[in-house]
């Protein structure tokens, strides 16, 4: 295994382990080292959450074992994230993000938003239990180029359809791309209800993200 394979691995295991401390030190020898800070966020730490999302969705990790893993995950994100190339910010892309009404689930959707800040996105958060029409009015207002909706339940799937259909009602749905994830939700469901994308974690919303809006 490589120097960086191995402070990788270090990484990972430290968010999934909850070791704040040997998450960060591992983070300044990655950068020490020379190696690029992004791929030590999405190969390193956001892949350890993605370890950690599973754990708690098998139930193995509860929710406060989640937030221990998240705060280690941000000690390594705070060594790592001076290093990432300075984005101009009117250059950036906005994205709308939330939970669909009914669900209050949002590990994963913070996740997501987390990731994609990292690459460069300006994410509006709206949230969890997200009223269908909140998306619309704000993908609106803030002249978002793309939403990104996240559910855990199957009983809340539906609102996915609801807010892709009040988007073509608000005339907006030609100027946004929607791109759908969570548990239940898979590549088939997101075709069926005429979204532009489904990601099965957050390294893959992002390169859908990119892809969607052909940014390099």
């Amino acid at each position: 295994m490589s120097l960086k394979e191995e402070l990788l691995k270090r990484m990972s295991d430290g968010v999934v382990d909850m070791e704040e401390d040997d998450v960060a030190e591992a983070a300044q020898e990655f950068i020490d080292a020379g190696y690029p800070a992004l791929e030590g966020i999405m190969d390193g730490l956001i892949d350890g959450m993605n370890r950690t999302s599973v754990l708690f969705e098998e139930e193995e990790y509860f929710v406060t074992d989640v937030l221990l893993c998240s705060d280690a995950m941000y000690a390594g994100l705070n060594v790592l994230k001076p290093y990432l190339p300075e984005e101009d910010p009117e250059s950036k892309k906005k994205a709308v993000i939330g939970v669909v009404e009914g669900d209050t689930h949002d590990i994963g959707k913070n996740l997501v938003k987390i990731m994609m800040e990292t690459a460069g996105f300006e994410m509006i958060d709206l949230g969890r239990d997200v009223p269908p029409e909140k998306f619309v009015e704000t993908a609106k207002e803030e002249h978002a180029e793309l939403v990104c909706l996240s559910t855990l339940m199957t009983t809340t799937m539906g609102g996915m359809k609801t807010i892709i259909e009040l988007l073509e009602e608000a005339g907006i749905r030609d100027q946004v791309k929607v791109m759908v994830g969570g548990g239940p939700v898979s590549r088939n469901f997101a075709d069926k209800i005429g979204a532009d994308g489904y990601s099965q974690n957050a390294v893959e919303a992002v390169r859908l993200a990119k892809n969607l809006l052909q940014i390099a």
